[in-house]
């Protein structure tokens, strides 16, 4: 009997200390796979804000790009009214205080919401920093960094003066992306047909052009000028045919292409002050740009217009005391003769 017991207590004790050991293995376990969770975590909300964001329209690879050494993503939202004609969606950084977002978009076909961008991308006299989209994107890179496209809707017809309905859609990046050129279009525009599709646009899918350039465009990376005579591959090509003052000392900055709203051509003396512009060209595409010309409801002089695709266009010259109005008419007369004619427009006249 003592023996028996002896036997009894040993596995009782064995028993009672394989228990414990086993409970200790599964709560080392439990907290492991609590600890890999909670590690785990931020990677899959990254992974299904990614998927789900902006209604699955952004591309994995190109946004990872653009949000390279930024953390983790917080949170998306998007917002739709149709019937209102606007759409809107983001991606947003944890912890970035104001420079949250890593994308940004908001697209537009009410007139009126358009002319209110256009209104903060051209202000007063509308010879403010635009730049052209990569490639032939129809649409500028204001000088805050927002990729701005203007397409047009077939899908919606006509609106009730008779002009083609339009889409606007607003892209940007982040303040804290990488902003690499590349990662942003490949971003931004499947948002673009996203939006196209959203609100019944109909417009042709865009694709992202093979060139993208090194940088976005703005105040502090401006596009390259070039001299005059290689110009004619370029929005600005009028003036490698144009009788500029002192004839071979010029440089010409392309800030307008084919599909571009509104941009302009400066022009610089190659021998002049450093990054002083001594001509500048400018046009403006819709009836929006009607107010850069006009004062009081008269049209300022040295400025030119023209119907386009239903709308109005705009043309003005800008230049240094040292050209005087006769030669500004004839220059602007040259660049305007030429943009009617790269856009098929009608209706040319010059006032002043």
């Amino acid at each position: 009997m003592t023996e028996g017991h002896s036997a009894l207590g040993y596995r009782s004790l064995y028993g009672g200390w394989a228990m414990r050991r086993w409970w200790k293995v599964w709560c080392a376990a439990v907290a492991v796979l609590a600890l890999a969770g909670w590690l785990c975590a931020p990677y899959v909300k990254d992974r299904w804000l990614l998927r789900t964001a902006c209604d699955g329209a952004l591309p994995s690879g190109p946004v990872r790009q653009l949000a390279a050494g930024g953390g983790h993503f917080a949170g998306a939202d998007t917002t739709e009214h149709a019937g209102l004609g606007d759409y809107e969606c983001d991606l947003r950084f944890a912890g970035h205080g104001d420079a949250t977002w890593v994308v940004r978009m908001s697209a537009y076909t009410r007139r009126d919401d358009r002319d209110t961008e256009f209104l903060l991308s051209f202000p007063q006299d509308g010879f403010s920093p635009v730049y052209p989209l990569a490639g032939d994107l129809p649409g500028v890179v204001d000088d805050a960094g927002e990729l701005q496209f203007l397409l047009r809707c077939p899908a919606l017809g006509k609106d009730a003066a008779g002009r083609p309905r339009r889409m606007l859609v607003v892209a940007a990046p982040g303040k804290d992306t990488t902003r690499a050129p590349r990662a942003v279009y490949e971003t931004v525009v499947p948002l673009v047909n996203s939006a196209s599709r959203h609100l019944g646009c109909g417009a042709k899918p865009l694709t992202v052009p093979k060139d993208t350039g090194s940088v976005l465009p703005d105040s502090a990376h401006p596009p390259r000028g070039i001299p005059v005579s290689g110009a004619a591959g370029t929005g600005c090509g009028w003036a490698a045919r144009a009788r500029l003052p002192l004839s071979g000392n010029w440089q010409v900055q392309p800030l307008l292409n084919d599909t571009s709203p509104g941009g302009r051509c400066d022009l610089t003396l190659r021998n002049g002050p450093a990054g002083q512009t001594e001509l500048s060209l400018a046009a403006w595409y819709g009836d929006w740009s009607d107010r850069l010309v006009t004062d009081s409801g008269v049209r300022m002089p040295l400025t030119a217009t023209a119907r386009c695709d239903g709308e109005a266009a705009n043309f003005a010259i800008r230049a240094s005391k040292s050209i005087g109005d006769a030669r500004r008419r004839v220059l602007l007369r040259s660049f305007a003769e030429d943009q009617v004619e790269r856009h098929g427009c009608s209706g040319l006249r010059l006032t002043g």
